[in-house]
């Protein structure tokens, strides 16, 4: 399953590093950050909970960048 969700982020490299730590993120299976449209696609493993792994993405993502946020 698919998701598409808006995010806001200051620089290309912070979307970046989203990316990746989203990629990291247990039941994510792809994901791909667009800085210029300002959105965020996930790709969820079968039978993942897409909120419950969502919430963990913000989380990973605040790590790498902390005033980074992900609109759910």
């Amino acid at each position: 399953m698919k998701k598409t969700y808006k995010i806001d982020v200051d620089c290309a490299n912070c979307a970046n590093k989203m990316e990746e730590a989203t990629k990291k993120t247990a039941g994510v299976k792809d994901a791909v950050v667009n800085f210029m449209a300002l959105k965020m696609t996930v790709e969820f493993e079968d039978g993942a909970n897409a909120k419950a792994v969502m919430q963990d993405v913000l989380a990973n993502c605040k790590k790498v960048e902390d005033d980074c946020e992900i609109f759910m």
